[in-house]
């Protein structure tokens, strides 16, 4: 522990996802000893991604106007609509050039634990952009997206069911081994998910 204003800034850290103590005092420690770290330049952009940064309209994706870039882009495919938990899950799909649809961004997973249900994502939303006579362009895909793992699953099952009932074309992303990985090191979820997803050798 340590006195007064230093310790607080550490607790402020340490109250970010992912820092734990340890990293939480090396940044702290970091701004203080660094001579040229520019505070108050960190301190303005904090206040102004709070007054500026938005979630668009459309897609729930982070943006500083009404509708973030990938919905303005005319080049989109606006009839394929990749489903992702969080912003930062279209920044990792849209690294591997691969996908060239829209997205639509849940703001999270179902989560009894944490108490997150169905209705505390931005699933009707979702369903307003696949009714029919939206005024967008016909989807004629939903690819869900979330997390491989126990909360993501739920929530794609979740979603699954749901659009059942729409002549909509749903499909969930592969997910298995990851190259460059060890079969020992890989949990019963993903070899099994492997398996399922095997592909014949031509």
């Amino acid at each position: 522990m340590y006195d007064g204003i230093v310790q607080d800034l550490i607790d402020e850290f340490g109250r970010l996802p992912g820092i734990g103590p340890k990293s939480a005092q090396r940044i702290a420690f970091h701004i203080l000893q660094t001579q040229n770290f520019d505070v108050a330049r960190l301190a303005e952009l904090l206040v102004e991604v709070r007054e500026k940064v938005r979630f668009c309209e459309v897609c729930g994706n982070i943006t500083e106007q009404e509708r973030c870039a990938i919905c303005r882009d005319p080049r989109r495919d606006q009839g394929v609509i990749c489903v992702v938990e969080e912003p930062k899950d279209v920044v990792a799909i849209e690294r591997t050039r691969q996908f060239r649809g829209v997205y639509h961004v849940l703001g999270g997973a179902i989560s009894p634990i944490d108490g997150i249900g169905p209705d505390d994502l931005s699933i009707p939303a979702l369903m307003r952009r696949l009714s029919v006579g939206s005024g967008e362009e016909p989807v004629r895909e939903v690819i869900i997206a979330t997390d491989p793992n126990l909360e993501g699953e739920a929530t794609a099952a979740y979603l699954s069911r749901l659009l059942t009932s729409i002549e909509i074309p749903v499909s969930r992303l592969a997910s298995g081994l990851p190259v460059g990985g060890d079969l020992e090191f890989a949990d019963e979820v993903t070899l099994g998910r492997a398996f399922e997803g095997r592909r014949r050798v031509e």
